[in-house]
Order: structure tokens, then sequence, then C-alpha cells
């Protein structure tokens, strides 16, 4: 179950939350196509065997994910003042399609969102933010869950575009080399790759205050002509 306050629109799931549902049933890096907007607060049938996965909603798939490779060049990251300074730019406090959402809404409290608001940074083309995870994102075995880092890769990615369409997540595939710990002060960086068409294509990834990047991750972004009821 996608409970609603891991919601991205308000009636669907946050697409990188939703991703890394699916990408429970693989093993290592994986790629996740989501099918239709995740629906919120009822049971869903997740079916894996390590190599492929599967997330439905009674008959209907609603995301699929599979072992995959990622071959990303990822920008260095900011220090965390830099990242702090970038965030005040963020441009989702102006105007913002979803600000409810998760991973990057304004709307939401410390403690119930991630609050991750990437800004510019300088002249660059990468966005960044701080982020430190808390105690409520604790996983199974003490460290932040792998969904709370699907989801914290999910938002930087598409602020990272160069002009940021509406658009909604479909694609993305993610490789974690460790999970944060809880309180671990974070950076969150995004950037654009390329466009095609009504797809736009972008990275993201999380580094702690040495550089070490902990995830990394490629978007695809699909344009919307509206917002989803």
């Amino acid at each position: 179950m996608i409970e609603h306050r891991f919601r991205g629109p308000p009636q669907s799931g946050n697409g990188g939350y939703s991703c890394g549902v699916v990408a429970e049933g693989v093993s290592g890096v994986a790629t996740v196509t989501l099918r239709r907007p995740p629906p919120l607060d009822r049971p869903l049938t997740l079916t894996g065997d390590g190599e492929q996965s599967r997330l439905t909603d009674g008959e209907n798939i609603v995301g699929e994910a599979a072992q995959s490779t990622l071959d990303l060049v990822v920008p260095e990251a900011p220090g965390l003042e830099v990242a702090v300074e970038a965030s005040r730019r963020y441009a989702g406090f102006e105007a913002h399609p979803f600000p409810g959402c998760f991973v990057c809404g304004p709307e939401r409290a410390p403690g119930d969102g991630l609050r991750i608001f990437p800004g510019r940074v300088g002249n660059t083309d990468v966005v960044a933010a701080p982020w430190t995870p808390d105690d409520s994102l604790r996983g199974a075995d003490g460290m932040v869950g792998r969904r709370h880092v699907w989801a914290a890769l999910d938002c930087p990615s598409y602020f990272g575009l160069a002009s940021a369409p509406l658009a909604l997540l479909g694609r993305l595939t993610a490789s974690i080399e460790r999970l944060p710990e809880i309180g671990e002060p974070l950076v969150a960086i995004g950037w654009p790759i390329e466009v095609e068409g009504r797809k736009s294509f972008a990275g993201s990834a999380l580094a702690n205050r040495e550089g070490e990047v902990l995830a990394s991750a490629a978007a695809t972004w699909i344009e919307i002509d509206g917002l989803p009821l």
C-alpha cells in the first residue's frame, strides 16, 4: 500500500517513492517504468524474482522493474553551505504544480515531507538542496529506507531540467551505493541530460558532506497537457 503521506499529485503516489516500491522485487541497480498513476491507500500486489518485478492493482499494472545498469556522469556536488544558498532560489516557492508532494512540496511540514527544495547553483546546469533524513524515514536495518532514497532521487532531476515543463515521472533507473544514516547531512543534486519531444531526461544524486556519492539516478519525464485530477 502506498499511503497518502507518500503522494506526489494529490491522488497518486510520488513517482520516485512508487518506483522504490516496485524496485523492492529486484536486486541491485533497477530500472522502473510506471505504467499508470500509482493509487493511494489501497492494497497492491508486488511480485518479483530478484531480476524482474511487477506492482499491480487488481488486473492493472502500476509499474514494472528489471535489473539494469546505470552509466551516468555525476557532476561534483557542491558543499552544504552552497546547497543551502541554492535552495533559497527554489522555483517551487514561487509556483508549484503539486505543493503537497512528499519530496519537494513546500506545504509539507518537517518530519512529514522530505522538503528537498533544489535551486540553481550559480550559473551552472546543476540544482542543489540540503537534506537531512529524519527518524520517520528509518528502515528495518536502522538506515534510511530504500523507498525514501528512491523518492529523494526523484524531484531534484525534474528541477534540474533546463526548462521544466509540466511533467510526470515515467521511468527511473537508480543505483544505491550506500544507504544514508538517519540524521546524516546530505546534498541532493539534479541536472539536465537531453530532450526528445515530450520526453525530458535528467540525472540526480545524493552526496555526503565529503562529496561521496551515495546514490544516483537517471530519470525520464513525460510532458503532460494539464494537471491530473
